[in-house]
């Protein structure tokens, strides 16, 4: 998997087809999030994932630890990959994809100011047990591992992609005017936004995703 550019945050089936006419490759789902407050209920979720058609495809984002609930709720939407962000015991990642080879998994790696030994770390120790590492960025002030609309040091997820055997996604703080650069810099193999791609109103902006998806091509490209 290369050069994916995915949006996470989905709210409903309008917000799906923009961002599928738009060239975005996976759309995202954080549903049965610890805060109880998903953007959008599992049903509706649903019916937008079944219908999506390649290159389009729908990916779960969940906080679940248990290698059985993920497995099952991955059937019960339809979806084909997985992106964990919890804090997944190993075990439970190598039971996943022992259980469920045909599941693309995902691993967050959330960069902090000073864990950056550690995720190296996990990446050694879990490589074999995910097909893709995703970084993200951490918020001290609220707790949030994702979704809070911040960067992160950009020289870790550059370190991360040098060290993993796995393809990473570039996410944390992404916009239409940083885009280019992290790509530049970083050398992922896919990029992932949410909050820098809003408008006001909370819904995806379509000016806003289109000059991410051309911003993320031509990076792309570049780096070739």
């Amino acid at each position: 998997m290369k050069n994916l550019v995915q949006v996470a945050g989905i709210i409903d089936a309008a917000e799906a087809s923009l961002l599928c006419e738009e060239g975005v490759d996976w759309l995202g789902f954080p549903l049965r999030l610890p805060s109880g407050k998903d953007d959008i209920s599992e049903g509706a979720a649903r019916n937008i994932i079944v219908g999506l058609t390649p290159p389009h495809a729908g990916v779960l984002i969940s906080y679940m630890t248990d290698a059985d609930d993920v497995a099952t709720f991955c059937d019960t939407l339809g979806v084909r990959a997985v992106q964990l962000h919890g804090d997944v015991d190993p075990a439970q990642l190598f039971r996943l994809k022992a259980a469920r080879p045909d599941l693309y998994v995902l691993k967050s790696l959330v960069v902090r100011d000073d864990n950056a030994a550690e995720l190296l770390a996990l990446v050694d120790e879990v490589s074999d047990a995910v097909d893709m590492f995703i970084t993200d960025t951490y918020n001290p002030a609220t707790g949030a591992k994702g979704a809070t609309g911040l960067t992160h040091n950009w020289d870790v997820s550059a370190e991360l992609v040098r060290r993993s055997p796995k393809p990473l996604m570039m996410a944390g703080g992404l916009t239409p005017a940083n885009v280019a650069d992290a790509i530049r810099k970083v050398r992922p193999a896919a990029v992932d936004a949410h909050t820098g791609l809003e408008g006001q109103d909370g819904r995806k902006d379509r000016e806003k995703v289109r000059r991410f998806v051309a911003e993320s091509r031509r990076a792309f490209q570049d780096i070739a």
